[in-house]
C-alpha cells in the first residue's frame, strides 16, 4: 500500500556559518512543513545535501526531525547508492519511526536495466520499510526504463517512484501501466501540475520548502480535479520555482528561505550559494509571493 501522497518536501540541511549543521533551523523548517500544509517530509535526499553528511550527522538530523514532528506527518529517509550491499546494510540500521525508504537509482557506475533491477531487489528484501525508487538520470547517469520500473512495482514493498527524468512519455507509460496501488511522484517542482493531471499521485519538491502553502495547495487542488485553481497557482509559482534551480539545488532555495527568517544561505562545498544577482531576483520574488 502506497501512502505517499500529494505534497512530499524534500527538507533542506541548514548550516551554521562555520558549516556546522544549525538544528535551531531544522526545527523550525520542520515546523513550517506540518504548518504549512504538506503531507509527508523527505530526511537526506539530494536537496538535503546528504553527500557532504557523515552517517552520524544524518542520524542526528533524522532524530531531530522526528522529535520536531512527533508522528504528524509521515517521514521518508533517503538511503541510495551505488554499493548494492552497502546500502541494504544501511536500510536495515534505520531506526523506528521512519515510515518508508527513498533510494536513488545507483549512480556512476551506469548499471544495465537488469543491474538496476537486481539492486532494488536486494534493497527491498532488506527491510520490510515501504521503498520509494528514485529515478533521475541528469545526476546518475542512468536512466530506469519503464520496463524496469513496471517490473519493480511488481515487488510488494516497492510502493512508488519518484520521476524526475523529465521525459514525459516514459512517465506516462508507468502511469498507464503500473499496478493500481503503485504510485508515481513527481521529481520536477515545475510539470507537478500537468504530471498530477495526467495521472501522478504528488510531489517530493525542492519549493515546497520555501512555500509549502501555495505549493501544497496546488497540489491538492491538482489531486481534487480542481484544474483552473490548480493552474492560478502553478503559474503563480513558475517563475520562482525556475529562479530556485536556475544556479542549482539547493542554493535557490535556501535564499527564499532566509528571507523567510528559517535558515542562512550556507552550504558545504562543492556546492556555493547563488550568485549576488539571482539572490536578489529570489528575495524580491519571494517576498512577492509572501505577501
Amino acid at each position: 500500500m502506497n501512502i505517499f501522497k500529494g505534497s512530499g518536501v524534500a527538507l533542506v540541511t541548514p548550516f551554521n556559518a562555520d558549516f556546522s549543521i544549525d538544528f535551531e533551523g531544522l526545527k523550525k523548517l520542520v515546523r513550517l512543513q506540518i504548518e504549512g500544509g504538506n503531507d509527508f517530509l523527505v530526511v537526506q535526499g539530494t536537496t538535503g545535501e546528504s553527500p557532504t553528511l557523515s552517517a552520524d550527522e544524518k542520524k542526528q538530523i533524522l532524530d531531530t526531525v522526528l522529535e520536531v514532528n512527533n508522528g504528524k506527518l509521515p517521514i521518508v529517509f533517503g538511503a541510495g547508492g551505488n554499493d548494492t550491499v552497502k546500502v541494504a546494510d544501511t536500510i536495515r540500521q534505520i531506526p523506528a519511526g521512519v515510515d518508508g525508504i527513498l533510494s536513488v537509482s545507483p549512480y556512476y557506475n551506469k548499471p544495465t536495466q537488469e543491474g538496476i533491477y537486481q539492486h532494488y531487489k536486494e534493497l527491498a528484501e532488506s527491510t520490510d520499510l515501504p521503498i520509494i525508487l528514485y529515478n533521475v538520470p541528469g545526476r546518475t547517469g542512468s536512466n530506469v526504463s519503464a520496463e524496469t520500473t513496471l517490473r519493480l512495482a511488481e515487488i510488494p514493498n516497492i510502493v512508488a517512484m519518484k520521476e524526475a527524468s523529465g521525459n514525459l512519455d516514459q512517465i506516462m507509460e508507468i502511469i498507464r501501466c503500473r499496478p493500481a496501488d503503485f504510485g508515481v511522484l513527481s521529481g520536477d517542482d515545475a510539470i507537478t501540475m500537468p504530471l498530477i493531471a495526467a495521472g501522478a499521485d504528488g510531489v517530493i519538491s525542492v519549493v515546497a520548502n520555501a512555500f509549502p502553502e501555495k505549493f501544497s495547495a496546488m497540489v491538492g487542488a491538482s489531486l481534487r480535479g480542481d484544474l483552473a485553481f490548480a493552474r492560478e497557482l502553478h503559474y503563480d509559482l513558475l517563475p520562482i520555482t525556475r529562479m530556485l534551480f536556475e544556479e542549482g539545488n539547493p542554493g535557490g532555495v535556501k535564499v527564499a528561505l532566509e528571507v523567510r527568517k528559517v535558515m542562512s544561505q550556507v552550504m558545504r562545498k562543492p556546492l556555493i550559494p547563488v550568485s549576488t544577482g539571482l539572490a536578489k531576483r529570489i528575495s524580491e520574488e519571494t517576498m512577492r509571493l509572501l505577501k
